[in-house]
């Protein structure tokens, strides 16, 4: 390797390493802050020991490292396992592990809990997280969909994709986790998907609703 190759691949390691290190400082600001609307380029340097113009140059903007952290704290919470969910041959399988998805990500870090609560008061934070809840709804639809058939009429299908979406938010996972362990949580979301599910559930071939749910 030539002497101009090491440099260049030893820049890139540090810059790399630089970057994850203000992902880092800024997931613990939004953990640990005692006012999450004090987060900002300037708040960010300082908790990672970099300039300014070092984040700026890494993300450009707020917003920009904001939809970086979100994706680190997707990433550790493991929301890569809904290509899985939507691959399941059989939607409703599908969605069960949506579900059981969801209950653990809401539960997997602080920060997660926090942002969706500075959402009433930034309003960067809320279009950022709603961006973001709207590729859990189309998940949802989608599964929905699959489900339902031809059968069910656009509007029904909306209604419980609608419930369904509201099953599985952040705010109705907190509220049932006050007093309950997320698997106690997560057993009660998924059984109240299914019932809002076989409102639209095509008949099998004897009149029965179909449900490969056990």
């Amino acid at each position: 390797m030539s002497r101009r190759s090491y440099v260049s691949v030893a820049r890139a390691e540090a810059a790399t390493e630089k970057k994850e290190r203000v992902i880092q400082a800024a997931a613990r600001f939004l953990r640990e802050a005692e006012s999450i609307t004090a987060f900002s380029l300037d708040a960010v340097a300082k908790a990672a020991d970099v300039t300014r113009l070092t984040v700026y140059n890494q993300f450009g903007s707020r917003r920009g490292l904001l939809e970086a952290v979100f994706d680190d704290i997707a990433r550790r919470g493991r929301l890569i396992r809904l290509n899985e969910a939507m691959a399941e041959a059989d939607p409703r399988k599908g969605l069960d592990l949506l579900i059981t998805i969801f209950c653990e990500f809401w539960g997997s870090d602080p920060a997660v809990a926090r942002l969706h609560d500075a959402m009433t008061i930034d309003p960067e934070f809320a279009q950022a997280l709603l961006e973001r809840n709207e590729r859990r709804r189309h998940s949802i639809d989608e599964l929905v969909a699959r489900i339902a058939g031809e059968q069910a009429s656009a509007a029904a299908r909306r209604d419980v994709a609608d419930l369904v979406f509201a099953l599985t938010s952040c705010a109705m996972f907190r509220m049932l986790a006050e007093t309950r362990p997320v698997a106690a949580v997560c057993a009660i979301i998924t059984d109240a998907a299914r019932a809002a599910i076989a409102r639209i559930e095509p008949e099998n071939s004897d009149g029965l609703v179909a449900n490969s749910a056990p």
